[in-house]
């Protein structure tokens, strides 16, 4: 039986007597898709296919590590973090000690592709009645006291990250969005 994969489906095939990842553009006749990786173009017959590997979920800081170090292989960048060759590569405490504790979710990541890890979002809720929410003009870039409906052009849930930013006696009044919606 052949797997069903639709447009945008991750896959993996052999083209070239290589391993390869790819995605579904689209579908090229009833026995086959077309399919692209980072370098070329493929048309691969549906039985030829199999699912891609999940990919693994890092840290934003991970993500950055990765996107600003193109020139590295997945094992020059797991011995850059771990045994750096000098002090002027100084990296921060959070990424040397996850990818001391996760060195295989790391190489995954660089070799197979990931999902960056979503922060968790909050409301601040100022006021104790329904309209005691932040809310921000994201047009204006001006902050006001209003209900917690995110309209367009309005902005009523916050990351940690953002919140701490703007003030960090604001963080004391975080709801977990999950939390309020109950």
């Amino acid at each position: 039986m052949t797997q069903k994969f639709k447009i945008s489906d991750r896959v993996q095939f052999v083209a070239g007597n290589k391993h390869r990842l790819g995605v579904i553009v689209s579908e090229k006749d009833k026995n086959s898709y077309i399919v692209e990786d980072d370098h070329d173009t493929y048309i691969i017959q549906k039985h030829n296919l199999a699912p891609a590997p999940v990919l693994v979920v890092v840290p934003s800081f991970i993500d950055d590590y990765i996107k600003n170090s193109p020139h590295l292989t997945s094992y020059g960048a797991i011995r850059q973090v771990l045994h750096p060759d000098s002090t002027e590569n100084i990296l921060a405490d959070e990424l040397v000690n996850w990818v001391a504790r996760y060195p295989e979710k790391f190489a995954r990541a660089w070799l197979d592709g990931y999902e960056v890890e979503k922060e968790p979002l909050y409301y601040v809720k100022v006021l104790n009645r329904g309209l005691g929410y932040l809310n921000c003009d994201t047009g204006a870039g001006e902050y006001f006291i209003d209900s917690r409906n995110n309209d367009d052009g309005i902005k009523t849930q916050y990351t940690e990250t953002e919140i701490k930013a703007l003030n960090e006696k604001l963080w004391e009044c975080a709801v977990p969005v999950e939390e309020e919606a109950e």
